[in-house]
C-alpha cells in the first residue's frame, strides 16, 4: 500500500449518518490505513521495547445502535487484547489524528501509576514537549495541552488515576485535520515515530508496575 495520509475523506466518514453506513464507510476508507500502520508500527515498537509487539484495528463489534465517534488501531505486547495493557495507539476523530501512549480503565495498573506519576510529576513535566497533551477520557475528542499543567494540575490527574474506577490517562500528540502533515504519508509517519520514542519512558514505567502486579 502506498501510504498517503489522511484525506478529509477520512474525517468525514463521521459525519456519515447510521451505524452501518458509517461502519462501511470506515472499513472502505480509514480501515486500510489503519492495518497499514499497524503492520508499520508494530515492526518499530518491537524494536523500541526488545519485546513482542500486536497491533490490534478497532472493529466497534459491540455497537448496535450509535455509529463510533473515532476509530484506531492499538499497539500491546499481547496477542489476546491490549486494553489491561499499558499500550499505543493511533486514530482518528472527525476533527483530528491522535497519537497516544495510553492506560485506560480496564488496566489493573491504574492505581499504581497514579502513584507513581505523582511521584514523578517534576520529571514528568520537565520532559514531555510542551506541544504534546493528555487526555483523561479516550472516548472523547478534548484533550489538555502539556503546557498549560502545573504541578498541582497533573496531580490531580494522577490522584484520580488512582482513586477512580473509570479514570484513565493518555499522553501524546493531536493533529487537526487541517494539517500538512496528516495528508503526507512520510511526514505522518515520521511525526508518528518521534512521538512514541518520547513515550517510549512512560510506558517502560508502565510496564514494570503492569508486570509486577500481574
Amino acid at each position: 500500500m502506498n501510504f498517503q495520509g489522511f484525506s478529509e475523506d477520512d474525517f468525514d466518514v463521521f459525519a456519515v449518518e447510521g451505524l452501518d453506513e458509517r461502519m462501511d464507510a470506515l472499513k472502505e476508507n480509514i480501515r486500510p490505513k489503519l492495518e497499514f500502520l499497524g503492520e508499520h508500527f508494530k515492526e518499530f515498537l518491537t524494536q523500541k521495547t526488545g519485546s513482542d509487539i500486536y497491533y490490534h484495528v478497532a472493529k466497534h463489534a459491540r455497537r448496535k445502535v450509535n455509529p463510533p465517534d473515532d476509530t484506531w488501531v492499538a499497539f500491546g505486547n499481547s496477542k489476546r487484547g491490549y486494553k489491561k495493557l499499558p499500550h499505543f495507539q493511533i486514530g482518528l476523530f472527525g476533527s483530528h489524528v491522535f497519537v497516544w501512549f495510553a492506560v485506560i480503565y480496564e488496566s489493573p495498573v491504574k492505581e499504581a501509576l497514579g502513584h507513581k506519576l505523582h511521584e514523578k510529576a517534576d520529571e514528568i513535566l520537565r520532559d514531555i514537549p510542551n506541544s504534546f497533551e493528555w487526555s483523561i477520557d479516550h472516548t472523547k475528542p478534548e484533550t489538555l495541552s502539556h503546557s498549560d499543567l502545573t504541578e498541582e494540575s497533573f496531580k490531580k490527574i494522577t490522584n484520580r488515576l488512582s482513586e477512580i474506577k473509570k479514570a484513565e490517562i493518555l499522553c501524546g500528540i493531536t493533529l487537526g485535520d487541517d494539517d500538512p502533515a496528516v495528508k503526507d504519508g512520510e511526514v505522518l509517519i515520521d511525526r508518528i515515530e518521534e512521538a512514541f520514542t518520547t513515550l517510549l519512558p512512560l510506558y517502560e514505567l508502565s510496564m514494570e508496575l503492569y508486570e509486577q502486579k500481574v
